[in-house]
């Protein structure tokens, strides 16, 4: 029987390339996200690998629409084994500039996401035995986006939390199952930040590995979490930025 996973903000960049990975290693995939055609073609390249494929257009802060996404793949599968919150949302504005609306959609979209797909997947995983979950944090989670960074202290605030959730569920949810975070540094990605762009020389600079990441630099480290055995490995965070003190 084909593992099955759930990628969260699947349609291109960073969910995209986990997608990829993941289904070169057997998974069947289920993509959310709101760029249907970007989606569609991702979809495609799942296919030609041989993969069975599910696609759902929805907002990930939706609650009610998280459930009912879980609940289609269970039905369609039979078993979810892993699920990949990889949806997330920039916030380049300061406290001066930033509205109410903006900062709720900020954590609702980075951080309620997180919990709206592992509170409707994880009862299913612990029905089933187990499962795996990796969230995606930031290396901003850390640094608190300094004055220069692509997103500023919204969304700082709320990849901080996902590291805080990712622990105490660890907690919760253990031994059945694994869930871990990803804190990502800069990555280069097929449409790439106009910010990030313009600084690319300075930032490549002040990496160790003398380059920005890829999705595919992420997608191993993905993999390597929904995979790997036999596994001890629950509650962490997992910084992967090529060794970068420029931000």
């Amino acid at each position: 029987m084909a593992r099955t996973a759930i990628v969260t903000g699947g349609a291109r960049g960073i969910g995209r390339g986990c997608a990829l990975a993941l289904a070169e290693r057997g998974f069947d995939i289920a993509l959310v996200d709101l760029l249907a055609p970007e989606m569609a073609r991702t979809a495609e390249e799942l296919r030609a690998l041989g993969r069975q494929v599910l696609t759902f257009e929805a907002d990930v802060a939706d609650h009610g629409r998280a459930e009912e996404i879980v609940s289609a793949v269970h039905a369609a599968w039979g078993r979810i084994d892993f699920l990949l919150n990889n949806a997330g949302k920039s916030m380049p504005k300061p406290l001066i500039e930033i509205s109410e609306a903006e900062f709720d959609r900020t954590i609702a979209i980075n951080l309620k996401s997180c919990f709206n797909y592992i509170k409707a997947g994880a009862p299913r995983m612990l029905a089933q035995g187990g499962g795996r979950i990796a969230s995606m944090s930031s290396l901003n989670a850390y640094s608190g986006g300094v004055t220069s960074a692509v997103s500023k202290f919204a969304y700082a605030a709320a990849k901080a939390g996902i590291l805080g959730m990712t622990r105490a569920l660890a907690k919760e949810l253990g031994p059945s199952i694994a869930i871990n975070a990803i804190c990502p540094g800069v990555i280069k990605t097929e449409l790439g930040n106009p910010l990030t762009r313009a600084r690319e020389p300075e930032l490549v600079n002040g990496i160790a590995l003398g380059r920005l990441g890829s999705p595919q630099d992420v997608a191993q480290l993905v993999v390597f979490l929904a995979t790997v055995e036999p596994n001890f490995i629950t509650g962490q965070d997992f910084v992967i930025d090529g060794c970068q003190w420029v931000l």
